[in-house]
Order: C-alpha cells, then sequence, then structure tokens
C-alpha cells in the first residue's frame, strides 16, 4: 500500500506541483487549504503530514502545537518562507520533524517526505521468512550463508553475491511499495557501493534471471515506469 501523505497548503499552485511529484514518486496524497480542516483530517492516520507555515485561520504551528498536544505523532514536515534559524527553531520546537524553507526543490521535498514516512514505518516483515531463511517463489534464501536452493530439490544451490542478497532483503521487506532507485541507493546498500541508478536496474534483473520463472514477464520484481520498483509477493 502506498503511503498517505497530508498536505496543508494555501497556495494552490504549490499545492498541484507538490501534490503531483508525490503521486509520481507513489505516494497518496491529499490536500487541504485551511489549518482547521487539515488539523481534522491529520487526525484520521496519515503516513507523514505537509504543513505550510501560512495559513489562513489556524495557522502551521497551531496545528503542529496541537497535534502533538493531542499524541498524534505522525511526522510534520513544515514548508515555510521563513528560512531564518530562529523560525526555524520555532517550527520544531512546535512539532515538526523537519523543516523546508520556500522556495525548495521538488526532489527535496520528495526526498524529505520519502525519508519522514520511512522512518515512520514500522518494521516490514521480510517476505514469508522461517527462521534465517527468505522463502520466495520456490526458493528458499538463507541469509546468513547466502546461499539459495529451490525448494523442490532440483538443480545446484546459488550463492548470492553480498549486494544481491541486500537489495533482495530490502525489496521483499516493503511488499506493495513504490521505491524509487534513490531509496535503494540510500537505503539498500549504501551510495559508495552503488555509484549509479544504472546499478540498480542491473542488479534488479539478476534478481529476475535467479528467481522469476519468465524473467521476461516478472510477477515479483516489478518496474513502475518512471518511479522505480516494487516488489509483489
Amino acid at each position: 500500500m502506498s503511503a498517505r501523505v497530508l498536505v496543508v497548503e494555501d497556495e494552490k499552485l504549490v499545492a498541484d506541483m507538490v501534490r503531483l511529484n508525490l503521486e509520481h514518486a507513489g505516494f497518496a496524497v491529499t490536500w487541504v487549504d485551511k489549518g482547521e480542516e487539515g488539523l481534522a483530517r491529520a487526525r484520521e492516520g496519515f503516513d507523514v503530514i505537509v504543513l505550510d507555515w501560512m495559513l489562513p485561520g489556524l495557522d502551521g504551528i497551531d496545528v503542529a502545537k496541537q497535534l502533538r498536544r493531542e499524541q498524534v505523532t505522525t511526522p510534520v514536515l513544515m514548508l515555510t518562507a521563513r528560512g531564518d534559524l530562529s523560525s526555524r527553531v520555532t517550527g520544531l520546537d512546535a512539532g515538526a520533524d523537519d523543516y523546508l524553507p520556500k522556495p525548495f526543490a521538488m526532489p527535496e521535498l520528495v526526498a524529505r517526505v520519502r525519508a519522514l514516512a520511512r522512518r515512520a514505518a514500522p518494521a516490514a516483515p521480510v517476505a514469508r521468512a522461517s527462521g534465517r531463511d527468505i522463502i520466495l517463489s520456490g526458493w528458499t534464501v538463507n541469509r546468513d550463508t547466502r546461499e539459495a536452493r529451490r525448494q523442490d530439490g532440483q538443480g545446484e544451490p546459488i550463492n548470492l553475491t553480498e549486494t544481491e542478497l541486500s537489495l533482495l532483503l530490502f525489496l521483499v521487506s516493503h511488499p506493495g511499495e513504490v521505491l524509487s532507485r534513490a531509496d535503494i541507493l540510500e537505503t539498500a546498500w549504501g551510495m559508495d557501493r552503488a555509484p549509479t541508478e544504472r546499478t540498480v536496474d542491473n542488479y534488479v534483473m539478476r534478481l529476475r534471471k535467479l528467481f522469476e520463472t519468465d524473467p521476461e514477464h516478472p510477477r515479483h520484481f516489478l518496474t513502475l515506469r518512471g518511479a522505480g520498483y516494487r516488489f509483489e509477493p
């Protein structure tokens, strides 16, 4: 399921750009343009809240403070034209988890929302795990030895590289989620070990060749054009 983001922003042009970019990145976005409505909707249980400071009526600072008083722990990314240190401190003290001054680059906003969503997400179960094993599409993969064996006993075992196992673990630990190449580079094994986004594509193709019945028409390691990858158990 896609992470749900509540955008509370009264400038329609800004809100439209934020919504379109977040949806392109795989998030499910709800937009409201007033602080009171944002406060009410925030109680419904979103994964991240993108909250503008300057709102008509109840402003973003008051919304954040009230949410924290009510023990709503949803991560908040505060947006504001106020970029000075004292304003950033005010926003964070009000309950914001991150702070982004306007004008901002949309890729940075998406990256910050993505990071907040990962931080808040409960640990996802590795797809059908038993002990140190991953059960995947007729295969059993041992996380300690990196050895993959067919469950029907046919063929020889395959030894995965450390990077192949790291990528596999990251994908199957987030079933149904859209994971961008940037997500994978940052989290699965680190930028220093995967210098380009093309590297991610190559490793996903290797996993398909190992675990998909028909690598040209994958059922588990799916490509979302322009967005990244999704693992389907």
